[in-house]
C-alpha cells in the first residue's frame, strides 16, 4: 500500500523539485491542493493530518505554524526550512552523519541546510576521529548558484544580468552558523563567508585548515582516506583522490543528488584545504528530503535520486 505523501510549499523551488523526484513513483501517493485550497488554513490542516508524511517547504515561521497544526501522533514530519535544525527533539536529517537508524524512526526530521552540508560532511568525521581539534577557529568559504535565495533573489539575479559575485552575511551571525557548529561538534562558531554567482544551481564550500598547527590532523592524505573510510557505504556522498587545478560551477549544470568531497594538501604538508561540491537544491536541498523520506518509508534510501 502507498504512502500518503503532503509537500506543504509545493509551489516553491524545493518543493518542485520534491515532486520531481517522486514522479512515478507507485510508493507514495500526493496529497495535491490546488492554487485557492493551499492557502486555506483549514485545507491545509486537514491535509496535514491526513498524510502519513509530510515535507514542508515553508518559511521558519510558516513551518512552525504548520507542524503547530498536526493533531495526531501518527504523522511524520520533515522540514526543509531551517525552524527546527538545532532542536533536541528533531532529528537532523543527515543520515550519512547523523546514522540511518535515527532517521528510519524518527517522527520529525529537520533537512539540512544546503551550506552546512558541506561544511558538515567535511569536518565532522575528522573531529569524530580526532584529527581536528573540535575548538579550533574555523573559517567557512562558500560559493552557491541563486537558486537557493528563493523566489527574491531568483528574479534579482534573472533580470540583472550585471551581477557577477554577491557576498552577503557580512555582519555574521548567519542562520546556518548554529547548525554547523552543533553539528560538526565544535566549540566556537566558525567564520562563515558566503557568496552567490550568477549560476542557477551548484555549490561548493571550502574549509582552509593550518596542518602545521595542528599536529594530530596528520597530511592531506590521512584526512582523505578518513573520510572516504566514513562516506565508504554511502550511495550519495563521494570522496575522491584527484587534486585538480581548478574547479568550476557551470551554469548549464543539471539536477544532481550526489556530494563530492575533496582535500587538497600543499606539497610542503603545512596547509589543506577541505571542498565540497554539490547542488545547493539536491543534496542540499530536495534530494536529502526524498533521502530522508526513503529511510523514513523503509525505501532504498537512492530511489529517485540523480546519481
Amino acid at each position: 500500500m502507498a504512502h500518503t505523501l503532503f509537500i506543504d510549499g509545493a509551489a516553491g523551488t524545493t518543493g518542485l523539485e520534491i515532486a520531481e523526484r517522486l514522479a512515478g513513483r507507485a510508493e507514495f501517493d500526493l496529497i495535491v491542493l490546488d492554487d485557492e485550497r493551499r492557502k486555506d488554513d483549514a485545507a491545509r490542516s486537514e491535509a496535514l493530518n491526513d498524510a502519513d508524511f509530510v515535507i514542508l517547504c515553508l518559511p521558519d515561521d510558516a513551518a512552525r505554524s504548520a507542524v503547530g497544526m498536526i493533531a495526531n501522533d501518527r504523522t511524520r514530519v520533515i522540514d526543509a526550512s531551517s525552524a527546527f535544525r538545532t532542536a533536541p527533539d528533531w532529528a537532523y536529517g543527515f543520515p550519512e552523519v547523523t546514522g540511518r537508524d535515527t532517521i528510519a524512526s524518527a517522527m520529525r526530521v529537520s533537512n539540512p541546510g544546503c551550506y552546512p552540508t558541506g561544511f558538515i560532511a567535511l569536518v565532522a568525521p575528522l573531529v569524530r576521529a580526532g584529527l581536528l581539534p573540535a575548538d579550533w577557529p574555523y573559517v567557512c568559504h562558500a560559493v552557491s548558484g541563486y537558486s537557493g535565495g528563493g523566489k527574491a533573489l531568483i528574479a534579482r539575479f534573472e533580470a540583472d544580468a550585471d551581477i557577477a559575485f554577491r557576498a552577503y552575511g557580512l555582519a555574521l551571525g548567519h542562520k546556518h552558523v548554529p547548525e554547523m557548529q552543533a553539528h560538526a561538534g565544535l566549540v566556537h562558531a566558525p567564520v562563515f563567508a558566503p557568496a552567490v554567482v550568477p549560476a542557477h544551481r551548484g555549490m561548493l564550500v571550502e574549509v582552509p585548515l593550518h596542518l602545521s598547527m595542528m599536529p594530530a590532523a596528520g597530511s592531506a592524505d590521512t584526512l582523505r582516506e578518513t573520510l572516504a573510510t566514513f562516506y565508504a557505504d554511502s550511495p550519495v556522498v563521494n570522496v575522491v583522490g584527484d587534486t585538480p587545478d581548478e574547479l568550476l560551477l557551470r551554469g548549464s549544470a543539471q539536477p544532481v543528488d550526489t556530494l563530492t568531497l575533496r582535500v587538497f594538501g600543499a606539497a610542503d604538508g603545512s596547509q589543506a584545504r577541505l571542498v565540497a561540491m554539490l547542488d545547493n537544491l539536491g543534496k542540499g536541498a530536495s534530494g536529502a528530503a526524498v533521502q530522508n523520506l526513503n529511510i523514513m518509508a523503509g525505501l532504498d534510501e537512492a530511489a529517485g535520486l540523480r546519481l
